[in-house]
Parts: structure tokens; C-alpha cells; sequence
């Protein structure tokens, strides 16, 4: 198994996510329990067929709530069916990965309190990966590769985004938000050192990384297909 180095000691891929995630995570839970203001309670219009994020810092954390949300389930249903060519260090990893995702899930979830999206839904969106092929560890790869690296230029293309002067709940959000990041970076990373050893820090991550920032609009578009029956909308986001 390749080794990373965290802290100044060599440690295990499975090891460096555990500590990464662990760290970023329970840090995040106390950033969004300790802001001073609770978030007013102002979910996204939702309508039969249409989720629309709302203009405003509880928009953009609500649509980084989908992200996290759509990320658990696909790691759900890998963990849940782990393809036959899966390695022990490959599961050992999903599983680690399944569980950082429901923790950002969840962290962000009590961060929104009632006004999290789905606060008063019903039915819970339910999420489509039949378009990937995941009963073999490339395919299984690859997608986990896609969301990941859409993961990614999400929280760098929003993080910008925060207005961190005239709204009370900008600050806190932000710091949770980068709190969260720098996990997902350290997910992509190891999702690419899986399917090729030494690509975690190849040219084109770095070189496309520095600037691989999307706008919501883009990370909707992309992500709109793996979510049954709605369509996502973030035009009304903040834009930069």
C-alpha cells in the first residue's frame, strides 16, 4: 500500500483518512455549533419537480448540503456492493470514505437546523448512479473520481461566495465550509492514487487544481442527472 506522509511520520492511506477526516470534521461540528446566530429559517423554494437555492448564505450552505448528501449515497452504495475485484485496502478505504462523507452530511445538517432544504420534506431526493459502472473497481473508481473532483471545484468556486459582511451567518459558514474542503481535496487525491499510483499530485491535477474552481450554476448542471425526478436550480445563488 502507497504511504503518505502527514505530520511529519509516514502513515497508511487509510490511516491519513481517518486522521484528515476525523480532524476536519469534528472541528466543523464545532464551528456550526458555536455560531452566535442561528440561521433564519429560510429554506429553498421547492416545488414538485424543482429545488431552487435561495440567494443568500443559506443557499450556498444548503447546496453544499446536496453535495455532501449525493456523496454519502454513492459511497453508501459502493460499501453496500463492493464490486468482486475490490481489494481489502480497497474497501478499507470506501468504508472510511462512506464515513467521512455522512459525517459532512450530517455536520452541515445541524449547521442549517430548519433551514436546511429538506427540512419539511416529506420524501427525501433520492439519488441515480445507474449511469456509472460500478461492478468493477475501474468503474467504481472512475465515478468516485468524477464526484469527487466536482466535490472539489465546488468548495473552491464557493467559497468566494460567502458574504461574510452584511449576513450574520457568513463567517461561521465559511470557516465550515473550508473545513470541509480540505477533506474533500484529501478524498480526490486518494481516490486517484487507488486507480493509479502516484497520480494523487500528477501534472494535471496541479496544474488544472490551482484554477479548478465551478460556479454553482456548473456543479448543478453536472451533478443534475444523479438526482431522480427534480431539477436543481442555482441561478438565484450568490455570483461573484
Amino acid at each position: 500500500m502507497s504511504i503518505f506522509s502527514f505530520l511529519g511520520r509516514p502513515v497508511r492511506r487509510r490511516s491519513f483518512l481517518r486522521v484528515a477526516g476525523a480532524t476536519a470534521a469534528s472541528s466543523a461540528l464545532v464551528l456550526a455549533g458555536c455560531d452566535d446566530d442561528d440561521p433564519e429559517p429560510v429554506a429553498p423554494a421547492t416545488g414538485t419537480n424543482t429545488l431552487t437555492f435561495s440567494a443568500n448564505n443559506v443557499g450556498l450552505i444548503n447546496y453544499i448540503y446536496l453535495l455532501e448528501q449525493l456523496e454519502a449515497a454513492f459511497y453508501q452504495v459502493v460499501v453496500a456492493a463492493f464490486p468482486a475485484d475490490f481489494t481489502p485496502d480497497d474497501r478499507a478505504v470506501f468504508i472510511d470514505l462512506r464515513d467521512h462523507e455522512v459525517i459532512h452530511r450530517e455536520a452541515l445538517k445541524f449547521a442549517l437546523g430548519a433551514s436546511a432544504y429538506d427540512a419539511n420534506l416529506a420524501t427525501p431526493l433520492e439519488f441515480d448512479f445507474s449511469s456509472f459502472a460500478l461492478t468493477t473497481r475501474a468503474g467504481v473508481l472512475a465515478a468516485a473520481r468524477t464526484l469527487e473532483d466536482v466535490g472539489v471545484a465546488a468548495y473552491a468556486g464557493a467559497g468566494k461566495l460567502f458574504n461574510t459582511t452584511t449576513e450574520a451567518t457568513g463567517e461561521g459558514y465559511l470557516r465550515l465550509a473550508a473545513k470541509l474542503a480540505s477533506v474533500e481535496a484529501r478524498h480526490a487525491a486518494v481516490v486517484r492514487e487507488l486507480a493509479t499510483p502516484g497520480s494523487f499530485a500528477g501534472s494535471d491535477v496541479v496544474a488544472a487544481g490551482l484554477n479548478a474552481a465551478l460556479s454553482p450554476v456548473q456543479v448543478l448542471e453536472a451533478v443534475g442527472k444523479y438526482v431522480k425526478n427534480v431539477t436543481l436550480v442555482g441561478t438565484n445563488l450568490p455570483k461573484q
